[in-house]
């Protein structure tokens, strides 16, 4: 997203946002050893990550293209409806081979439609880093999946998207996903609280 297109604050904010899904979402998919053996990807960490720097610290980036395509486009798809406010979640969805959710990690967002003062980049992204941080030590949070599994992003939005503005939002389609018959149980992981911008990381797990 060129920054130059984005005058509103809300557009500056949804940049920033965008950039900092991208790496979580990478940081969650290599956190989650979906690709450790099998699959399109090569067999070893260091084969299908790569080791990069963002806000000052070290992340994972993709290898592979297909994967680091799919989550590029699934998120900057986001954008439009991001800016407008009309996401309210972004899940990275982990199903078991009967399509069944085993593991949510999701981003709850809100971005402030009224805020009209300058976003400072260094700020916002100070504060999405410390997300990062508590990613990379959050593995004992979470499950042990089987290996049979499948994953996607999923995005919760407020009112239906009557249309894209772009290429990449027209691939958003509506899921046939599951629901859980019980309301899951919640692990909070980070959250923060700006003008701006207001995020909340957790993971939900079926209950038992």
């Amino acid at each position: 997203m060129n920054r130059r297109e984005n005058h509103s604050p809300q557009g500056e904010a949804t940049r920033i946002l965008i950039e900092f899904l991208e790496v979580a979402i990478t940081a969650i998919v290599f956190l989650k050893g979906v690709y450790p053996s099998g699959g399109f990807l090569p067999t070893h960490y260091f084969r299908a990550f790569e080791r990069r720097r963002y806000l000052n610290m070290v992340v994972q980036r993709a290898r592979h293209p297909q994967l680091r395509y799919y989550i590029h486009v699934a998120v900057s798809g986001l954008a439009p409806y991001l800016e407008q406010g009309m996401v309210e979640r972004v899940a990275v969805v982990f199903f078991n081979s009967d399509n069944v959710p085993l593991e949510k990690f999701v981003f709850k967002l809100a971005m402030n439609q009224s805020y009209d003062s300058k976003v400072e980049p260094m700020d916002l992204e100070s504060s999405l880093r410390s997300f990062l941080v508590k990613l990379s030590v959050s593995n004992s949070l979470t499950k042990d999946l089987p290996q049979d599994i499948r994953w996607e992003i999923t995005g919760y939005f407020k009112s239906l998207p009557m249309g894209g503005t772009n290429k990449e939002a027209e691939l958003w389609i509506p899921t046939d996903t599951e629901l859980w018959q019980q309301p899951p149980l919640i692990t909070p992981i980070r959250s923060m609280s700006s003008e701006s911008l207001c995020l909340q990381l957790y993971l939900e797990h079926p209950s038992l």
